[in-house]
């Protein structure tokens, strides 16, 4: 009897055993489960970032065009003085610069005026040479502009020759036209007429003439007695 009790207690443990082993999974086990969980929550942390990084990012702009009504200041410069002063009416105006650019750009010996060879010289003598080519004679968004100012240094008594290409190639019409140009000593003369005659559009103003050493507060007064 005493025989049997102890058969069965052994059978029992080991029943009793064999039900814990099969319900505690092994360390590697518990190791692997573990790692499996940080690899999942680590990856949906990286999709919800990338998500939310994605949703904040600025969309593209367009380029920006200017607005109706604008000011447009197109100047040719040749050493320059012309272009400081545009610059001044750009910044007084809020307007927009755009510089008239010779493809063939003209070079220090170029303007030369006392010598009778060299191209500023050459040009003046021969009106078919005076068809300067621009890198640009357009305007992007040229409909845009109401107010256009125009300046050029005096050349020979007459507007620079580079501008009237860009004459040429626009359209003036409904828009207020102001040319101003620089000069060592020379006035403007009939340079603002010549343009308006060669734009053949556009209402013209009278045009103003600085000096060479233009300051900002010359362009501040000339600017107050247009009333624009």
């Amino acid at each position: 009897m005493k025989r049997f009790a102890a058969i069965l207690l052994s059978f029992v443990m080991v029943m009793g055993l064999a039900a814990c082993g099969s319900q505690a999974p092994s360390s590697s086990q518990a190791a692997s489960s573990q790692g499996s969980s940080a690899a999942s929550s680590e990856a949906a942390s990286s999709e919800a970032a990338s998500s939310e990084a994605s949703s904040q990012a600025e969309p593209s702009q367009p380029e920006a065009q200017p607005e109706e009504g604008g000011t447009l200041v197109v100047y040719f410069s040749a050493t320059g003085n012309t272009e400081e002063a545009a610059g001044y009416i750009a910044q007084l105006t809020g307007g927009d610069l755009f510089e008239l650019e010779p493809a063939d750009p003209y070079t220090s010996e170029d303007l030369n005026y006392g010598s009778a060879d060299s191209r500023v010289s050459r040009e003046h003598d021969d009106e078919s040479l005076r068809d300067v080519a621009l890198v640009a004679d357009t305007v992007e968004g040229w409909d845009q502009y109401d107010t256009v100012f125009i300046g050029y240094p005096i050349w020979w008594g007459i507007a620079a020759w580079p501008v009237d290409a860009f004459i040429e190639a626009n359209d003036f019409t409904g828009k207020t036209v102001i040319p101003f140009c620089t000069s060592a000593s020379s006035g403007l003369g009939e340079s603002g007429e010549l343009l308006a005659e060669m734009a053949g559009t556009g209402d013209w103003l009278e045009g103003h003439r600085f000096s060479s050493n233009v300051s900002e507060s010359d362009v501040q007064s000339w600017l107050d007695g247009l009333g624009l």
